[in-house]
């Protein structure tokens, strides 16, 4: 049974990361990396203020935390349960980077892609701050080689 538990839970886990091929840190981020247009508009240079406020009360409510908290581990278990837990899929990758933009940048609208380790982000954030700070963040992730950032920093919608 402690086996059967994380093998099921990595199988939903890889079932559903299928599903998406682009991992975002919200539902207004570009629909992928090579494509930098948002959900609901074509203009994603600008942010509007009611999104980013949003976005942040999502990424820091505490059901969203525990929501990454959960999926990480998950990720980890199934990774360590596989064989090699030097080996991380790209989609795990993509998870896990995707949820650390998340939790340390919430106002942000970021996707994230990542072939053989390489990872690319897109989209916008609020602020050069915050654009500076996405490739050491990506970076923590373990399995990720480099880090290609194209994303740009949003001018405020009124």
């Amino acid at each position: 049974m402690n086996k059967l538990l994380p093998f099921l839970l990595g199988v939903t886990l890889l079932f559903s990361a299928t599903a998406c091929t682009t991992a975002k840190t919200s539902g207004e981020a570009p629909n992928s990396t090579n494509d930098n247009t948002t959900t609901t508009d074509n203009n994603n240079e600008e942010l509007n203020a009611e999104d980013a406020q949003e976005n942040q009360e999502d990424a820091t409510s505490q059901v969203r935390q525990d929501q990454i908290a959960s999926d990480t581990r998950a990720r980890q278990q199934r990774n360590d349960a596989a064989g090699n837990p030097e080996e991380i899929a790209d989609s795990d990758v993509e998870s896990l980077v995707r949820n650390q933009l998340e939790t340390k940048l919430p106002k942000s609208e970021l996707a994230v892609d990542s072939e053989e380790g390489v990872v690319t982000i897109s989209g916008t954030v609020a602020s050069q701050e915050e654009l500076d700070q996405i490739e050491s963040l990506a970076k923590e992730v373990k399995g990720v080689k480099s880090v290609n950032v194209k994303a740009t920093v949003a001018t405020p919608k009124p």
